[in-house]
């Protein structure tokens, strides 16, 4: 249970979390993402954050989106500049590199891949395959099946890749095997939700009886319902999930909304 090893632990049964995700970075605070200042937003997103009087902040993936190390620097520099004051996690998304998140993950970015409370666990998952798509190999989802028979907890579950189609342009690049992920979860009879990113907007969905949310990014969104590759101008949104006990609810928050 290697991925799961580095834990967390909050002495608090309730939490109020933020998961946001997609911020494409670049080496530069000047780099644009069609058209869009993705440090601007990102930068945006924090200061909003540091009102929230959050436990913790989730980061779902996809940093980078020119794969340097400044990059990954920048999103640090962010973060120690905002006045966030609660630890962020992370979990690695189709463009991210381990190392380079491991690199820069020291004080307030933390390693840790299972949250947990008294009566709460929350597992960040790694969905990164070896193409744009996503995939958990076996011995992932061996982890993820131990952390779940080890534990009496209630569990929110987070990837990267969305394990269900959204009829959308990015379906070419979901979790491949997303419903033998789901199956796994389902089946523990302990998760409630799964949280993704990926793809750039908002959405609920299910599987059997699983709830599925999906995150807007804090870069650009796309448009929903539609095979082609289209830019919605909705600017950048964060989710925030709260938690008393065993429970949890969750919205989406938009900063132009």
């Amino acid at each position: 249970m290697a991925w799961f090893k580095q834990a967390h632990y909050f002495e608090k049964s309730h939490l109020k979390l933020a998961h946001i995700t997609d911020s494409h970075l670049f080496a530069h605070r000047k780099g644009l993402y069609f058209d869009v200042n993705t440090a601007d937003n990102l930068r945006a997103v924090l200061s909003q954050l540091a009102l929230q009087q959050l436990d913790a902040v989730v980061f779902g993936g996809d940093l980078t989106q020119d794969h340097t190390i400044a990059s990954y620097t920048l999103f640090a520099t962010l973060v120690s500049e905002s006045d966030l004051t609660c630890p962020v996690f992370w979990l690695p998304g189709n463009h991210d590199e381990l190392d380079m998140l491991e690199h820069m993950s020291q004080g307030q970015i933390q390693t840790a891949k299972r949250l947990y409370t008294d009566a709460i666990d929350i597992l960040l998952l790694n969905s990164k395959g070896p193409t744009p798509a996503g995939w958990c190999d076996e011995p992932h989802l061996a982890d993820v099946i131990q952390a779940l028979n080890n534990s009496a907890s209630k569990t929110l579950v987070f990837c990267h890749h969305h394990p269900v189609p959204i009829d959308g342009y990015l379906d070419k690049h979901m979790l491949e095997n997303g419903p033998q992920l789901l199956n796994i979860l389902v089946e523990s009879e302990c998760v409630m939700a799964l949280i993704h990113g990926h793809v750039h907007n908002e959405y609920h969905l299910r599987f059997r009886e699983l709830d599925i949310f999906a995150t807007p990014a804090t870069s650009i969104q796309f448009t929903k319902g539609t095979a082609l590759w289209q830019q919605q101008d909705l600017g950048p949104a964060w989710r925030l999930i709260t938690i008393e006990d065993d429970t949890f609810s969750t919205e989406v928050v938009w900063l132009n909304g």
